[in-house]
């Protein structure tokens, strides 16, 4: 018998499986209660401050310098878009640059990719439901004394107007403020709420969380009401399509429709 031979019936040593080192880092973070409310709280209350803040710092700045601009179409244009975009930057991009970090991909924002032909498609079938939503919302709450359904949105605008002058607004109205506004709500905070709540009932709470202060925001009763009902609809519109686009043409569609009815038709 060879050495070689030898060797090969020599039982192999059992090498130790070494046990994997538990990464603390890929344990599952707890949430309980207090903690899920003090998200709620930082994250909403972060992005409500920011835009109640700049409105009244950027319109502060804006008539120190031009007095009463609101009556000026191409300044009115001109604020909007400091405005929207400030508060874009500040409420998205400012914590990265604060915590050093990547806090908001374009997937987070809902922003990945490029609109689909389903996008363009399902807004204008979101748009049906939302009026019907919104007009079933508004019926319930004219059962309240104290709640007035006509009441007019006074943006501070002449309803009357040359046709250059419509273009500046039809641009504040219909195209800067539905996309920031989509950005901020639907975009940032709702990816933010969306994570923070576990199991199944996360959608309906963001949902619910993220309309009522885009309502809010609006000050006046019935056209919080109003723009609820469009949040809840532009909520479910990402969950179908994993972005915010057909929110962002809801949005545009339904102040595009505003704009036709108070500015050019004067209807309301």
């Amino acid at each position: 018998m060879t050495k070689t031979s030898k060797e090969s019936k020599k039982p192999e040593k059992k090498i130790p499986k070494q046990t994997a080192k538990k990464n603390p880092k890929n344990k599952p973070e707890k949430r309980t209660f207090p903690y899920i409310f003090l998200r709620i709280l930082l994250y909403s209350g972060w992005a409500t401050f920011i835009i109640v803040a700049l409105q009244f710092l950027v319109f502060l700045i804006f008539t120190k310098i031009f007095g009463n601009f609101s009556d000026n179409p191409l300044i009115f244009a001109f604020y909007s878009l400091i405005y929207y975009s400030l508060s874009v930057l500040v409420i998205i991009f400012l914590p990265k640059k604060i915590l050093k970090k990547q806090t908001a991909s374009r997937e987070d924002l809902g922003l990945k990719d490029l609109p689909t032909f389903s996008d363009i498609g399902l807004s204008p079938v979101a748009f049906i439901i939302y009026l019907i939503f919104a007009t079933i919302l508004t019926a319930l709450f004219s059962l309240f004394p104290w709640f007035n359904a006509n009441e007019a949105q006074n943006l501070g605008l002449n309803t009357y107007m040359n046709s250059t002058e419509m273009i500046f607004t039809f641009f504040s109205v219909a195209i800067i403020a539905p996309i920031a506004e989509e950005i901020i709500f639907r975009g940032w905070l709702y990816d933010k709420l969306r994570k923070l709540f576990p199991g199944k009932l996360s959608i309906v709470f963001s949902i619910l969380i993220v309309s009522a202060i885009f309502g809010l925001i609006h000050d006046q009763f019935n056209v919080a009401v109003n723009v609820f009902a469009m949040s809840v609809v532009c909520c479910l519109l990402r969950e179908i399509t994993g972005t915010i686009y057909s929110g962002i043409l809801l949005h545009i569609l339904k102040n595009t429709i505003a704009f036709l009815l108070v500015y050019v038709y004067h209807i309301l």
